[in-house]
């Protein structure tokens, strides 16, 4: 009996064993979502690039009447010109992911610099800022031409090249200043707080994701804009007569001078506490009518009022959380950086695989992001249809759509994964649908 018990025991531990060995390494898992990763997002692309060309010709019908056909087809131009240059990005994006990762690039660096740098903290810090800077000078190019060639080509560019290398020089620096430190002090926690750091990373990363909220108003967009109060004596009455309707107190309303760099107009919102501020770009103040104006400071002030800004915050630090714990754990697992091509299990060389491979996996899912994003763009919407006529942020939408060159006729599969705002056809149809039922209240109480 004992005989065959230990028999039995021993066929289970061997086809244990097979088991294990027949199970895909990560190194195979990895490369399984890397392949689905960028097959899905070059057949959305295509997608995409398909859908508008078909289209091209016959704009939707709801703004046959608003949007001439030339406009339409220089939209569907501009949308194909990007997607162009979206498919060499890709397959950059997924030739630098390969090298840092399984062409050894991130062990190349980490060896690099660690013979360079005696203090390992440090020289973990440069890795993470080396990696990026790499990064950056690979997709260089492609930026310079998106600038300029097809935003000169269909006339929105107003940069010039000493602009455009003076605000990356300042960027640059700006993240060396703000990003070294960060990474310092986190490298630093992951450390000497033992298995419990992932939770004190996540609250300095909490906490300084509110303090650039806070501050960037006032101390960081000035480096890249000049911000002006609204001037405008009878449109800044307007506004305040809007802003005391919604409840809404800020610190002033400016005006940005976007028309240095491009002929795209827009509005936001930014801030927290009391250094919240409402900014328009010169150049949409310039292509809308006071009416139109004040219905997209409405929607901006929706986002407000139905605390979307609370609820994004809230979930970044749920996922945040749930993020660090998955690295916490990860950390310690010598097949997560073999499976990578990295031999030195460093904090450093953790972070960098962690946030070099997590898009792949969560692309496929990325679709309800966008979903939720959407939702709040409708709830914006019917705000501003509640506090100003529907139909003036109709019309502001359209001019907008027409002045940025935004198609109108987008791949619904690839709106799905991409789009954080709703589709024009959609959006606009639930306005007018509000314009009419403001209408026939209207009617009833005459």
């Amino acid at each position: 009996m004992a005989q065959f018990v230990a028999q039995s025991a021993a066929r289970s531990h061997s086809g244990f064993i097979q088991k294990i060995t027949l199970m895909p390494s990560f190194q195979s898992i990895f490369l399984a979502a890397f392949c689905v990763a960028f097959g899905l997002k070059l057949w959305l692309l295509l997608r995409q690039m398909r859908h508008v060309w078909l289209h091209r010709d016959t704009p939707p019908n709801a703004f046959a009447a608003s949007i001439p056909l030339a406009e339409h087809q220089k939209a569907a131009s501009y949308t194909l010109a990007k997607a162009r240059v979206g498919l060499i990005n890709l397959v950059l994006e997924g030739a630098l992911l390969y090298a840092f990762t399984l062409g050894g690039g991130l062990q190349w660096l980490h060896d690099s610099l660690s013979g360079a740098i005696s203090e390992p903290l440090l020289a973990g810090v440069g890795v993470l800022l080396g990696l990026t800077l790499i990064s950056g000078a690979v997709e260089l190019p492609l930026s310079l031409y998106h600038q300029f060639r097809i935003e000169s080509r269909f006339g929105f560019n107003r940069q010039t090249p000493a602009g455009f290398f003076a605000d990356l020089l300042k960027q640059t620096l700006l993240g060396f200043a703000l990003g070294g430190p960060l990474i310092l002090l986190v490298l630093w926690l992951m450390g000497i707080m033992g298995e419990a750091w992932w939770l004190w990373v996540w609250a300095v990363w909490m906490g300084f994701n509110l303090l650039i909220l806070t501050v960037y108003p006032t101390l960081i967009a000035p480096l890249f804009n000049k911000f002006t109060p609204l001037a405008d004596a009878s449109l800044k009455q307007r506004i305040e007569d809007l802003l005391a309707r919604a409840g809404f107190h800020a610190s002033g309303v400016f005006v940005m001078d976007g028309s240095r760099r491009s002929s795209h107009g827009n509005a936001y919102f930014t801030g927290l506490g009391k250094n919240k501020r409402i900014v328009f770009y010169d150049t949409l103040l310039s292509q809308l009518t006071p009416e139109q104006i004040e219905a997209v400071l409405a929607h901006e002030l929706g986002h407000f009022k139905r605390r979307h800004i609370v609820k994004r915050i809230g979930l970044m630090f749920v996922l945040s959380l749930v993020m660090l714990a998955l690295l916490a754990t990860l950390k310690e697992a010598d097949w997560f950086y073999q499976g990578l091509g990295v031999t030195s299990q460093t904090d450093a060389s953790a972070l960098a695989l962690f946030f070099l491979t997590l898009p792949v996996f969560l692309f496929p899912v990325s679709p309800l992001m966008s979903l939720y994003s959407r939702k709040h763009e409708f709830e914006a919407d019917a705000f501003a249809a509640e506090l100003t006529h529907p139909g003036h942020l109709v019309s502001a939408l359209v001019r907008m759509y027409r002045d940025n060159a935004a198609t109108l006729t987008p791949d619904p599969i690839y709106s799905l994964f991409y789009d954080s705002h709703p589709k024009a056809v959609e959006r606009i149809a639930k306005l007018e649908s509000y314009d009419t039922q403001t209408r026939n209240l209207q009617a009833v109480q005459a």
